[in-house]
């Protein structure tokens, strides 16, 4: 059995990111979680320069009285008082949380309409069976999670910290996405109260939401999205590498209307558009949307 889960792990070309035991009553089984994100494919990354000689910029973790510090000799202070501070250790602060505090335990089900998407904070995981023995009850879980179409709600330590989690099912898969806690996020009561909001008319409402009508047909293809930006800054680096001078693209300036025509026209559009058929409307709109904005 060892061998083989050796073997399993070995043969996995993504590294993971964190390791434990996930528990839903008293099941509980050792899992790993992949990062969702492909780096290759996100954004590009530059680094800072010394513009005179090219030299790369480096960050140092420097004391004021001894210059550069090394990571050993590096602990965590509280500062409780002006100037002074509680330290700890890495090791004193893993030692407060129980082995069951530190796996990933699921504490209630709930339905996906019960968490608003504000609360994610961005981080995306796939979670794996972790060894032979872990294989069964995964598949339990995720099984019974998809077919109930419930999410699982829990707390982990990750990244040195506890965080909050939503596990679901996707594909024949757990995912575990990191979200906010609610002491974290601002209310839209708060933000509301910034600004007035005026009445809407009947008419516009109408025309807005046979607008949004027209757009919900068919079926929403999310790899039709491209990263343009990404794109152009790829194709920047490879001029500039052959010492181009790069020119601002010509934009033509949007054709300012009020707000009736305007939904008038889209709505007008969206028909149009529908009639000659193609790629569905939630495909083709998003660029037309943003050129009216």
């Amino acid at each position: 059995m060892a061998t083989n889960r050796k073997k399993s792990k070995s043969r996995s070309k993504f590294r993971a990111s964190w390791r434990g035991q996930l528990r839903f009553g008293l099941v509980s089984f050792e899992v790993q979680a992949v990062n969702a994100e492909n780096k290759e494919n996100a954004e590009v990354h530059f680094h800072l320069l010394h513009e005179p000689d090219h030299e790369r910029i480096h960050y140092a973790k420097i004391c004021p009285k001894h210059g550069e510090v090394p990571n050993d000799e590096i602990v965590e202070g509280f500062e409780y008082a002006k100037g002074r501070y509680v330290e700890f250790d890495k090791e004193e602060l893993d030692i407060l949380r129980t082995d069951q505090e530190k796996a990933l335990s699921i504490d209630a089900f709930v339905s996906a309409d019960e968490i608003d998407p504000i609360y994610f904070d961005g981080r995306m995981y796939y979670l794996t069976p972790s060894g032979a023995t872990a294989a069964e009850p995964y598949a339990l879980l995720q099984a019974a999670m998809e077919k109930k179409k419930r999410w699982g709600i829990g707390q982990v330590v990750f990244s040195g910290r506890e965080q909050l989690a939503v596990i679901r099912s996707l594909d024949g898969l757990l995912t575990m996405a990191m979200l906010n806690y609610d002491a974290e996020i601002r209310k839209p009561s708060e933000i509301k109260g910034e600004f007035s909001r005026p009445r809407t008319t009947a008419s516009a409402l109408r025309l807005a939401e046979d607008l949004i009508s027209k757009w919900q047909d068919g079926k929403f293809d999310f790899g039709a999205y491209k990263d343009r930006y990404r794109q152009k800054v790829t194709q920047a680096i490879a001029a500039k590498k052959k010492g181009a001078v790069l020119e601002p693209p010509e934009e033509e300036e949007p054709k300012v209307i009020n707000l009736m025509d305007a939904l008038k026209q889209s709505v007008a559009n969206a028909g149009k558009k529908s009639r000659r058929g193609g790629k569905t409307r939630a495909t083709r709109k998003p660029a037309a949307r943003r050129k009216r904005a």
